[in-house]
């Protein structure tokens, strides 16, 4: 972890000409940017299993409607689909499952409190603060509360665009996603609710030291981008 700690604190350096007192805040953000974008050809990866499922689905709903009455012949057909077309009934997750140990890396090193980045500002704000501290040094529109309202300002705009996003997707694509022929249990009432989990996000800003704030907001505004970019 002091590896990772130590080229941040060298980012800082770097930016410390441009940025001065939010230099490590200005680091954070970067390097974030750069795991991101390290293991971008993962969600490159996922893009495109996932379309290749997606594709699939109205092939599956066909069998699905052709062998109702037996639940075995439509495994074996929905399998032989999926070999047909050389498309894993997994593709897309396993490219993300892959990125997540990096984004909790990351989550850890910005809300570790002996981490010395968080001894320092973004502007009036510390990065080892959280809004709670924010709040009782100037209220909402103090210093530190400012940061926070610009934080809190950017989140709300990626959330808007990720609902309005997740929600025309759904609509273009309103099948229930299927393993082996059969739905997947509980993905039904996950649909209804994914479009409004951008919005948690809010929460964790808010709840978790700026430092780690920082890098949620970077990384959820990235995948904002990355996603439109690559599921268009």
């Amino acid at each position: 972890m002091s590896v990772f700690a130590t080229l941040v604190e060298h980012l800082a350096d770097l930016l410390h000409p441009l940025l001065g007192a939010s230099a490590a805040a200005g680091a954070i953000v970067l390097f974030t940017a750069l795991v991101r974008l390290l293991v971008h050809p993962l969600s490159r990866a996922a893009a495109r299993g996932q379309k290749a499922r997606t594709e699939l689905q109205p092939k599956i709903a066909e069998l699905r409607r052709k062998h109702a009455k037996n639940p075995e012949k439509l495994q074996k057909a929905v399998l032989a689909l999926h070999a047909e077309e050389k498309v894993s009934p997994l593709s897309g997750c396993l490219p993300s499952l892959c990125q997540m140990p990096a984004f909790f890396l990351l989550y850890h090193l910005f809300s570790n409190t002996t981490n010395p980045l968080l001894t320092h500002e973004l502007f009036a704000a510390p990065l080892g603060n959280r809004w709670a501290d924010a709040l009782g040094d100037g209220g909402a529109f103090g210093g530190a509360g400012l940061v926070y309202v610009g934080l809190f300002a950017l989140v709300a705009c990626v959330a808007v665009f990720n609902f309005r996003r997740t929600r025309r997707m759904m609509a273009a694509n309103p099948a229930v996603p299927v393993v082996d022929g059969q739905p997947v249990p509980g993905m039904g009432a996950m649909s209804k609710v994914m479009p409004f989990m951008s919005f948690f996000t809010l929460f964790t800003v808010a709840v978790v030291p700026l430092a780690a704030a920082l890098y949620v907001v970077t990384s959820t505004t990235w995948s904002a981008v990355e996603r439109a970019a690559l599921y268009r």
